[in-house]
């Protein structure tokens, strides 16, 4: 009998779709309690203008504004859009109104959603290796174009690649995390097999959720020094608690996962958002 196959450390393929900017911005309210003398309603007028420019169509990307709650900042601005330099256009716009002199970006991450191609890539690469070929030769790329196109074109994938702000969904979480790279904890180190096992049992728990808690998950190696965007989406703000809790207990987390601060609000209008700044 011959010995399993074993693949060694390999990254997963994925499938990117838009890019993603999360702005956090403070605002300094003495300086804008200053300047409110009358000038206000032109400084609100200015920036509804381009908050309702950057917002859509959705087509070509969306901007949301959501109010922060509980945190040392005021304010996430979220951009999708199709190209990064339509998010740095975004990014751009919102700068050039007056109002934003007196918000304070306190961080920013930027990113791609993705959808990681574990399972395929584990499979491709085991029947790579089985018939004598490798990693990346010319059949393992043809069959992984075949495939990888399957999966951006099935609606639960476009759903991710190419999200809906969800109308009933106002509640917002966001969060950056990265595997860990620690001596006997290395994900990076692991066999493509056992990365596909752990998080094909991640992916069962987050699939619990659904209908309650809408995820994507933005891709940042190369773009911030996080590795990864998770921006959540409820109809009720502890379904984030449940969903946070119940992964950490997945082995992958566990064992693998590091995070970073969480930013928690409710998504509303400009206009509405505007109105409350003094």
């Amino acid at each position: 009998m011959s010995a399993p196959v074993t693949i060694v450390a390999h990254p997963p393929e994925t499938v990117e779709g838009w890019y993603v900017l999360h702005q956090i911005f403070r605002l300094d309210r003495a300086m804008l309690r200053e300047y409110a003398d009358g000038s206000m309603a032109d400084l609100r007028a200015g920036a509804l203008d381009a908050l309702r420019e950057v917002a859509g169509p959705v087509d070509a990307g969306w901007s949301a504004v959501v109010p922060l709650i509980g945190s040392s900042a005021d304010v996430m601005i979220v951009h999708f859009r199709p190209t990064l330099d339509a998010i740095g256009a975004a990014q751009r716009r919102l700068a050039a109104e007056p109002l934003f002199d007196f918000l304070d970006v306190v961080y920013s991450f930027l990113s791609v959603t993705e959808a990681g191609l574990y399972h395929i890539t584990a499979e491709l690469a085991r029947e790579a290796v089985a018939r004598g070929g490798a990693v990346g030769d010319a059949q393992y790329r043809q069959r992984m174009d075949e495939r990888s196109g399957e999966e951006r074109e099935s609606p639960h994938v476009r759903r991710r690649l190419y999200p809906e702000l969800p109308p009933d969904m106002p509640y917002v979480c966001f969060y950056p995390m990265s595997k860990r790279r620690a001596v006997g904890q290395n994900w990076y180190a692991l066999s493509l097999d056992e990365r596909s096992r752990l998080m094909h049992a991640h992916g069962l728990t987050g699939r619990r959720y659904a209908g309650r808690v809408m995820q994507v998950i933005s891709g940042a190696i190369g773009f911030d020094a996080w590795e990864w965007g998770v921006t959540l989406f409820a109809k009720e703000p502890l379904e984030f608690k449940r969903i946070v809790t119940e992964m950490r207990f997945d082995e992958v987390s566990a064992q693998y996962g590091e995070f970073g601060d969480f930013y928690v609000g409710r998504a509303t209008s400009a206009a509405e958002w505007l109105e409350s700044l003094i």
